[in-house]
């Protein structure tokens, strides 16, 4: 049966309705709802990862942790609006410069990526976390942002949130984190099936030292403000 253009159009444009619709459904619920499980920990169950998991609110997880995730991945989480341009202008810079697509992702980027997301760099993946990221954005607190992604992000092959990377680095809760062991965490979240927060080596070490430093800033200049 032959199907008009008008009528391809209209199919096309109830679909992406119908997709906005569910994707604002999803950041609505939650915002107010833990995240269960999300797509990319759903990939790695399949491929033999195991999931550990164990959701805790912002209220019980060490304000060190906060600072530390704040100092080495996004210092000016609490003022933009989901994008750190002078960022995004230096990974565009090594692209012309022969390099990879990479870099320039904010927490909030981030968080949009782990929970609604699959994991690749194609120019569709990131067309797709720049919606979500200006949804959640929207919606969302940032202190509600960073609550998500502290327990959704992975810190070890299968273990997810800071409660769960907590007990199995340090055997105890994220509650009660020290600076240094918040420090080694956030150290090891860009590779974190490669590096151990737990078992530091010399890089990890010395990076944590660097961390640190910075947490200082990050609490003396009030860059936490919207996270606490």
């Amino acid at each position: 049966m032959r199907v008009s253009g008008r009528r391809l159009m209209r199919i096309a444009a109830l679909a992406v309705l119908a997709l906005v619709a569910v994707s604002v459904g999803a950041a609505v619920l939650y915002r107010f709802l833990p995240v269960p499980v999300t797509p990319f920990m759903l990939v790695r169950a399949v491929g033999g990862s195991g999931i550990d998991k164990d959701w805790v609110p912002l209220t019980e997880i060490s304000p060190q942790l906060v600072r530390a995730v704040i100092a080495s991945e996004d210092a000016k989480f609490c003022d933009h609006l989901g994008f750190d341009w002078a960022a995004i202008e230096g990974a565009f810079a090594a692209i012309e410069d022969g390099g990879r697509l990479r870099g320039g992702s904010t927490i909030s980027q981030q968080t949009a990526k782990n929970v609604f997301l699959w994991q690749d760099r194609t120019w569709i993946r990131k067309g797709a976390e720049a919606y979500f990221t200006l949804l959640i954005e929207t919606l969302w607190s940032k202190r509600r942002i960073m609550e998500v992604y502290l327990n959704v992000i992975e810190w070890d092959d299968g273990v997810y949130g800071a409660e769960a990377a907590a007990r199995h680095h340090f055997g105890k809760s994220a509650a009660t984190l020290s600076r240094r062991e918040a420090a080694l965490l956030a150290v090891v979240l860009p590779s974190p099936r490669n590096w151990s927060a737990g078992k530091p080596g010399p890089y990890v070490s010395r990076r944590a030292g660097v961390i640190e430093r910075r947490m200082g800033v990050v609490e003396s200049d009030r860059l936490d403000d919207c996270a606490g």
